[in-house]
């Protein structure tokens, strides 16, 4: 049992505090502030899921997720640098700029990644990269696809890439479906996957789908 805080209560935080919750984790998910509705609408009802600013979220969790909009994770969690110390970041957001119809757009950091921006911001933290290549609710629910997905992570210290991939099995993932690409700088390569997504959702609609790996 871990005590899990996930930035960001929106549909993707919200989804993964429901499934980690139900795995036995203790979750604690951060809005904007204490008070923040969104948070508390969003989340699923669940004996071990609370509700904090993200701040009191990140002091208080031995692991961390950042389930921010990836446009503004870089600024919002350097200002949490004391607070993420020694801790693990998963990171599991999309830096891209907004194209102008709510889907994503070019990416903030070319020849880069948000995983290694914040990685050089949060020198004390491991950062490691995963589930930012399918949408939101295949993240907890990799079965539901006719097609195994794939999982990739990225990340610069091997026990922290262990302890993230215990995580992923208790969302579902087998461990024949993790791809462990390497160092945090192989985030580049998973995050410009994002690229294809708004194609894919404009011709097919919102449907839950993953850039996966099949050998």
């Amino acid at each position: 049992m871990t005590h899990i805080g996930i930035l960001g209560a929106g549909r993707v935080g919200a989804n993964l505090a429901g499934k980690l919750s139900a795995a036995g984790h203790h979750v604690t998910l951060g809005g904007r502030n204490h008070a923040d509705p969104a948070a508390r609408t969003s989340a699923p009802a669940a004996p071990r899921i609370a509700f904090a600013d993200q701040r009191t979220t990140a002091r208080t969790a031995d692991i961390v997720i950042n389930a921010t909009p990836g446009d503004s994770s870089l600024d919002r969690l350097t200002d949490l640098r004391t607070e993420l110390a020694g801790k693990i970041l998963v990171d599991v957001s999309n830096a891209t700029r907004d194209d102008g119809d709510g889907l994503p757009g070019d990416l903030c950091y070319p020849g880069s990644s948000l995983a290694e921006k914040l990685q050089a911001a949060l020198p004390d933290t491991h950062v490691v990269k995963t589930l930012n290549t399918m949408l939101f609710m295949v993240m907890t629910a990799p079965n539901t696809l006719a097609t195994p997905p794939t999982a990739y992570v990225s990340g610069d210290d091997e026990h922290a890439k262990k302890t993230v991939t215990g995580l992923l099995g208790d969302l579902g993932w087998q461990p024949e479906r993790i791809e462990d690409l390497g160092g945090i700088t192989t985030a580049r390569a998973t995050e410009a996957m994002i690229l294809v997504v708004p194609h894919i959702l404009r011709r097919h609609g919102f449907k839950p789908f993953a850039v996966s790996l099949t050998r």
